[in-house]
């Protein structure tokens, strides 16, 4: 997949580029685990029963990637990552190879919202501008709202429908402005490493942190071809990646080389263990993970509550 111009970068990341700075955090870091967020949101259904600290709870016994964990806090976030599961992976490709060119192109939509009078300060965030940085903070730090808007004409001119795009029910809207629903409480999460005080972004340094630091990656589902190209292992030196094991708590791929060492060019095969509870994925194509079901069929999208709140839902 050649390097994404900035004008697709701004449609790829305008779902997510009004989101309050540690969800952006969150939603680019998981990104890179796509496997992981098919598994997480099917886990999150066949345990709709669990909330507040039994569902922390539960939630750190897995093995995912702290920032698929930390998106268990916002379950139709992670719902519509895993419905919109083409778009999510190009945009964790993306962050990969283009890791600050991803972080200016949120930016640039943020001014884009603000010049078009959608974007302010509101009693559920604060927008604050620090020199040529937006920044979007909720208001209660304990209280977390993610707007509700639609993507593609919040920003003023409107932009071409990311390709396949499907908008989560009571996450995205029609119509321009933003609105709140109910807000996602974060402090039973405080206690754990993966919580939602632990996110942040750096947009000086155009990069996630997580735990005061530079977030990195250690997921092998995308090469980083910056430095694969060159010679080196594709999985050490780059911003986000230095090598560990690949998919932790998500369904391990093996056998074959995958698609994504040859710059997702085509679809190739990429097998997944037996016994995994996730949907099976059929290989790579243009740098979105392409998925199949087994007998199991489309999984059923739960049902959405109100302002993007989700409340479970079975898996058909």
């Amino acid at each position: 997949m050649l390097e994404q111009s900035p004008e697709q970068l701004q449609q790829l990341v305008a779902p997510i580029a009004l989101y309050p700075d540690a969800l952006v955090a969150q939603v680019l870091a998981a990104s890179t685990y796509p496997t992981e967020i098919v598994e997480a949101d099917r886990w999150m259904q066949q345990h709709s029963n669990l909330k507040g600290e039994q569902l922390a709870q539960a939630v750190d016994q897995t093995s995912w990637d702290p920032s698929v964990k930390a998106l268990t806090q916002f379950p139709s976030v992670l719902a519509n990552m895993d419905k919109d599961l083409s778009w999510a992976s190009a945009l964790g490709d993306a962050y990969v190879n283009q890791q600050q060119a991803v972080l200016d192109a949120v930016q640039t939509m943020r001014k884009r919202a603000q010049q078009a009078g959608n974007l302010k300060t509101t009693a559920q965030e604060t927008v604050a501008t620090q020199g040529q940085t937006v920044v979007i903070q909720p208001a209660n730090p304990e209280v977390v709202y993610v707007p509700t808007y639609d993507p593609w004409i919040v920003y003023g001119p409107p932009l071409a429908v990311y390709p396949g795009w499907i908008a989560f029910p009571g996450l995205y809207a029609v119509g321009p402005g933003i609105s709140f629903g109910v807000g996602f409480g974060v402090g039973l999460f405080a206690g754990f490493g993966w919580g939602w005080h632990h996110w942040g972004a750096d947009w000086r340094g155009r990069t996630i942190i997580y735990n005061h630091n530079t977030y990195i990656s250690h997921s092998r589902t995308f090469i980083d071809r910056n430095h694969f190209y060159r010679g080196g292992s594709g999985f050490r030196g780059g911003p986000a990646f230095h090598g560990g094991p690949a998919f932790h708590g998500g369904p391990a791929f093996h056998g074959g080389r995958p698609a994504v060492a040859q710059g997702f060019h085509g679809p190739a095969a990429a097998h997944v263990q037996p016994g995994t509870r996730s949907g099976a994925f059929s290989g790579f194509d243009h740098g979105g993970v392409t998925r199949t079901f087994s007998a199991r069929g489309q999984s059923s999208v739960a049902h959405a509550g109100h302002g993007g709140g989700f409340h479970g839902g079975g898996h058909r």
